[in-house]
């Protein structure tokens, strides 16, 4: 469904991306932000499976300013050290950039919302509060999202967490709803990256299939 394509950021800067068009109606756009493994066999699923739902998707590849045209299907610890490597030369600064110009492009089909896993999860709560073209967001374990606690969402924002995700412990969870009461954030019985059905140490379906169909529900809200 889906195709490899280019974008280019507002400072020139061209990277990669993945987009799935929908082929019947078109309710609105989606800017999906990948985990750390780049534009994964998973996040592509993904893209398409928002497509089939009706919504103009682009993954943009975050990592690609780092080393263009990263990505993984390996989700060893071997494979965790490469990404540390990376995030130490990773900027949120550019990386807006290139969410912005996601977001442009998604604008094609209408209203946009976006929506990340992990990684991805921290960029769309940020990107909620600083970009604008956002009409809604929903972000999945967002690693390091307490740390941007002060960050205030423009646009209506939910959020999805695991009780059983050590890197996100429920105290800092429930510090985020008590923050922003203005955002729904859910808690599910999972571990981190519970959505990620090519991890069966961690895919929770039953939890992901809940948590999928809230975030369809909430787009169709705020979307179409």
């Amino acid at each position: 469904m889906g195709e490899r394509f280019k974008l280019t950021a507002s400072d020139g800067f061209v990277l990669n991306a993945y987009r799935a068009r929908p082929e019947g109606k078109v309710r609105g756009g989606v800017v999906l932000i990948q985990e750390v493994w780049g534009l994964s066999n998973w996040i592509r699923s993904v893209a398409d499976r928002w497509a089939h739902h009706g919504y103009l998707t682009i993954a943009p590849a975050m990592f690609d300013r780092v080393d263009y045209g990263y990505e993984s299907n390996d989700y060893t610890p071997e494979q965790f050290q490469v990404i540390g490597a990376l995030m130490k030369q990773f900027s949120m600064d550019t990386a807006m950039l290139d969410v912005e110009a996601a977001i442009q492009s998604a604008a094609e089909g209408g209203k946009v919302g976006i929506t990340g896993y992990c990684f991805g999860g921290r960029i769309s709560w940020i990107a909620a509060s600083n970009l604008s073209g956002l009409s809604a967001a929903s972000g999945y374990y967002g690693g390091g999202v307490p740390n941007y606690i002060d960050l205030t969402p423009r646009v209506p924002t939910e959020m999805h967490f695991g009780d059983k995700d050590q890197g996100i412990p429920l105290d800092q969870v429930e510090q985020l709803k008590s923050r922003h009461p203005e955002a729904d954030i859910y808690v599910y019985n999972g571990d981190h990256g519970f959505c990620n059905s090519d991890r069966p140490d961690k895919f929770d379906e039953a939890s992901c299939t809940k948590a999928s169909a809230r975030s369809l529900e909430f787009f169709h809200k705020h979307l179409g």
